[in-house]
């Protein structure tokens, strides 16, 4: 399962509305290999559900995940922050060992 906070949730809704998309946009998140840490987190809109992905929802909004990129997300919450040490998505990650100091990689 991954989770959604209820600001995450705000902040998809107001992008969603910036681009001019409509809110059967689904998020996809994934894992790709780089970053200083080695894997990187992927977070985009697809309209579009592959006959692979596994299919959460959390406080309406549906996320989507390839088979692949589960084994390193399970368990995971968005979140996001518009505090004093940078603004964005966060990806909280019980199964990382080591994050970077900007959070956007990870290993396990």
């Amino acid at each position: 399962m991954i989770l959604v906070t209820d600001k995450a949730k705000e902040q998809i809704n107001t992008l969603l509305a910036d681009e001019g998309k409509s809110t059967d946009h689904n998020i996809r998140v994934s894992v790709k290999g780089g970053g200083c840490s080695g894997l990187m987190y992927d977070l985009s809109f697809d309209p579009e559900v592959n006959e692979s992905d596994e299919v959460f929802e959390d406080k309406g909004v549906k996320i989507l995940v390839d088979k692949k990129s589960l084994l390193y997300l399970l368990g995971t919450t968005l979140d996001f922050s518009d505090g004093l040490n940078g603004k964005g998505f966060q990806f909280v990650n019980p199964n990382a060992s080591r994050t970077c100091g900007c959070g956007e990689s990870f290993s396990v």
